[in-house]
């Protein structure tokens, strides 16, 4: 039996699982929405633990005629503007502020997924939507993990969680540790932006409590992207530089990290794991989750500790494809098909 706090990366899949289980984290109006649920995903300059995707239900059923992939900035660009009734693409799609090449590729992707239809007038390309793009996503929230938050974490996570609420790219933000039963949590003592709210989970009984609530951000409004801060103590006078970023190129930025979290979920931890290894194992902990689990280390194993370069790694012996697995894989095929599965359940309509 493992674990379920064995790490800090088994927290923020008990993280996932309860948010998938118990999003939002206290009565709400907006309690029936749909949810999806990712990990390690952001942009070039922040990434988040943990994503919630609060989502309209029949809008999130009608996005997967596009598909389980991810539909790209290029894609996006295509399939959103694409007119009702044949037209020539310059025509139809607005100019994309980058050479028509670019996107004279995302039609032939598109028209090879199914997502667009195509036709040729001479030497002309013509397009048609096929479905219209719905607008699925309602909020995103962001979730950071730490278990157990000292000092000097706290200091780091700050200046992380004031990055957020400047920029406001998610409509909340939120820290999710450890519960530690004492009747004031003692991350309400570290200082931490107000903006952020608090989640005190029990990792073994898949459980949490609001110590903090968190406040809206303006995600319509113009974000602040602090790009550098004075770095020489508290004597340091000089000023931070930030940039800003307008509402429309934040809905964008949005978009593109929704499409991503639809793709991957947070399931999709064994794509960068080796469940080819014979000590590769998933267990569960209380009958509604599994995780994985190294039988050489004993232990659930971190993602950065289960690659090639492992030195207990051992490739699963060829006959072990043939003891009542599928021909084509053994074990390790079988425990990333199992996660694909359970993903592929949490986008309605696939």
């Amino acid at each position: 039996m493992i674990r379920p706090d064995d790490s800090e990366f088994a927290f923020e899949l008990r993280t996932c699982r309860w948010a998938e289980r118990a999003w939002p984290p206290a009565d709400s109006p907006e309690a029936d929405r749909a949810t999806v649920v990712a990990r390690q995903l952001g942009t070039k300059r922040r990434r988040w633990d943990t994503i919630v995707l609060e989502c309209d239900r029949d809008a999130l059923e009608r996005r997967a005629n596009f598909g389980p992939e991810r539909l790209d900035s290029d894609l996006l660009h295509v399939v959103r503007n694409a007119p009702a009734e044949w037209a020539y693409y310059r025509d139809a799609l607005p100019h994309p502020g980058y050479p028509w090449r670019y996107v004279r590729e995302a039609i032939h992707r598109a028209d090879d997924r199914g997502i667009l239809e195509t036709r040729k007038d001479g030497n002309r390309i013509e397009i048609r939507r096929k479905w219209t793009y719905p607008d699925w996503v309602d909020r995103i929230v962001a979730i950071e993990n730490k278990p157990d938050l000292d000092a000097s974490a706290a200091r780091t996570l700050g200046a992380q969680l004031e990055y957020d609420v400047a920029l406001a790219l998610a409509d909340e933000v939120w820290v999710a540790t450890r519960e530690t039963g004492e009747r004031v949590e003692p991350v309400l003592f570290e200082d931490l932006p107000v903006e952020a709210g608090v989640l005190a989970l029990d990792p073994a009984a898949l459980a949490a409590d609001v110590s903090w609530y968190p406040r809206s951000l303006a995600v319509d409004e113009p974000g602040t992207r602090i790009l550098e801060r004075p770095d020489g103590g508290s004597r340091d006078g000089s000023a931070a530089r930030f940039e800003h970023l307008d509402p429309a190129e934040k809905s964008e930025i949005r978009l593109r990290i929704a499409e991503r979290a639809y793709e991957r979920g947070w399931r999709s931890f064994v794509d960068t794991m080796r469940p080819d290894c014979r000590h590769f194992a998933l267990r569960g902990t209380d009958g509604v989750q599994l995780l994985p689990y190294c039988e050489s280390k004993e232990r659930c194993q971190t993602a950065a500790e289960c690659s090639g370069s492992c030195p207990a790694f051992e490739p699963e012996p060829p006959i072990w494809r043939t003891r009542g697995w599928p021909i084509e894989g053994g074990p390790g095929k079988r425990i990333a098909q199992l996660l694909e599965d359970r993903r592929r359940r949490r986008r309605p309509g696939l």
